[in-house]
Order: structure tokens, then C-alpha cells, then sequence
């Protein structure tokens, strides 16, 4: 199966959250109502090198798609 690269998500039980899902390495949750993440990935020392200069972009990347998808709703 092919996977888009964001996906949003909701849920009932937590109503003003918002969720972008990152399917990609490094694999996350975010929470746009707060920023909260919650990661996928098991990071090593070595990989924290790695995710400290990808954690940045891929979570720019995250709140640019689910702008772009309001967008498309409102318009």
C-alpha cells in the first residue's frame, strides 16, 4: 500500500485537536491545537543528530499540508 506523506486527523473524544500524521521517516503525530508530538521511532544517539535537523522541517512541512488542505475546504 501506498501512503500520502501527511494525513489529517480527528477525533471526537478530543475535539479541538487537530492532527497531522507524518508517515515518513521520522514517523509522528503532531497536535496542531498545542504542537504536541508524538513520535513513532525508537531514536538511538546517533539518530538524534539526524532528527534535530530533520524534526524542524518535516513539522514546517506538517502545518504548510494542513494549510493547504483548509484552503481547499474554504474555497
Amino acid at each position: 500500500m501506498s501512503l500520502p506523506k501527511f494525513i489529517l486527523g480527528d477525533n471526537t473524544e478530543f475535539p479541538d485537536a487537530i492532527y497531522v500524521i507524518h508517515t515518513e521517516f521520522p514517523r509522528f503525530i503532531i497536535n496542531l491545537e498545542n504542537d504536541e508530538v508524538e513520535w513513532f521511532e525508537d531514536f538511538d544517539a546517533e539518530d538524534q543528530k539526524e532528527l534535530a535537523s530533520e524534526t524542524e522541517l518535516a513539522i514546517k512541512l506538517a502545518t504548510d499540508f494542513y494549510d493547504s488542505e483548509v484552503a481547499k475546504y474554504e474555497e
